[in-house]
């Protein structure tokens, strides 16, 4: 089971703050990983990938506006490259991967992130007997996303998966509904291919994909009794260091100009993060609104969270413990125009 991070920020963050310094880091979680499912094994040492945005504004409109990514097949906590990097790229929008391999061999065609025109993607998780129905998703591909896929992952072929239900995978610009409906439609057809050759296992599908302005992300396991894969976000108004290797998110209004997702928590400032509730998708907006809804499918069951409803429509489901109080939060902003901003 691998380990992921993302950020999004009105303004630029050096990767150093996410990837090396905090002390449980995402460098640090690939040796010292607290919550993976599979505990026996908590090293996430098959490879690493970085990938960002550059800060600066293109030189035209035409210019297209595609991720910088940097992958190796070393074990991040054991490569200087990463450590350099790290010191001098700063981005207002970060993913980044340790992975612990399930599918494919070790190599840098295998390392997460991937990249297609402007979008990022990335995978934590696995899906199950795959190789049942990997000929029937790759003939279902158009002939330009079958020959993208370079690696031997599922998580690549779920990325052309995902790329495919778009109107244009090469689209300068996407609107945030459309990247979440083809994230839906991924998660749909993945459980249609099991239903169709009798795969009984549960898939673990944390998938994350982001345009360099809309992210989208989801915590999902095709089970209405099991748990998915840990995955948990905090906002605020900026993201501090307040003595070596310790951060902390400070809120000093309501504006959200910061969200991290992460696998595990960076900080150990329990107050700061809040766990994705299993089988919902996250969207944080281009105005960095944070959009939180249940997937509901047939493996949805609603006591996984706490339903915002506002005119009798689901918003949102909040896990306890601070449920009430990010309910009644919702429930004010939503009647105050925004579609819904949680923490």
């Amino acid at each position: 089971m691998c380990r992921f991070l993302l950020y999004k920020g009105n303004q630029p963050i050096l990767l150093a703050h996410l990837i090396t310094r905090p002390k449980h880091s995402i460098v640090n979680q690939s040796f010292d990983s607290r919550l993976r499912l599979d505990t026996r094994r908590p090293l996430n040492g098959d490879g690493f990938g970085v990938g960002w945005y550059d800060n600066e504004t293109p030189e035209t409109e035409k210019d297209p506006i595609t991720p910088c990514i940097f992958t190796s097949v070393t074990p991040a906590w054991n490569n200087v490259n990463l450590v350099r990097l790290a010191e001098k790229i700063r981005s207002p929008l970060v993913f980044a991967h340790v992975r612990a391999s399930t599918s494919g061999a070790v190599s840098e065609t295998n390392c997460h992130p991937w990249s297609f025109g402007r979008l990022m993607w990335m995978h934590n998780g696995g899906i199950a007997e795959f190789d049942k129905f990997k000929r029937k998703l790759q003939n279902s591909l158009p002939d330009e996303l079958f020959l993208f896929v370079q690696g031997s992952t599922d998580s690549e072929w779920a990325f052309a998966l995902f790329l495919s239900f778009l109107k244009n995978p090469n689209a300068n610009s996407f609107e945030h509904q459309e990247l979440k409906e083809a994230m839906l439609k991924t998660v749909a057809q993945l459980n249609a291919y099991a239903e169709e050759y009798n795969i009984t296992e549960p898939s673990l599908l944390n998938f994350a994909v982001t345009d360099g302005q809309t992210v989208v992300c989801i915590r999902y396991i095709s089970s209405r009794t099991e748990e998915a894969a840990s995955l948990y976000f905090s906002s605020g108004t900026r993201f501090e260091c307040y003595r070596p290797g310790h951060y902390r998110m400070v809120k000093a209004d309501r504006r959200e100009d910061i969200v991290v997702v992460a696998s595990e928590p960076l900080t150990f400032e329990k107050a700061d993060w809040l766990t994705i509730p299993t089988n919902n998708i996250l969207v944080v907006t281009p105005k960095l609104n944070v959009l939180l809804q249940p997937i509901k499918d047939k493996f949805y069951t609603p006591e996984r969270g706490i339903e915002v409803k506002i005119n009798d429509e689901d918003v949102a489901i909040i896990p306890e413990p601070k449920a009430q109080l990010f309910k009644a939060q919702a429930e004010e902003q939503m009647q105050h125009d925004s579609p819904i901003l949680v923490g």
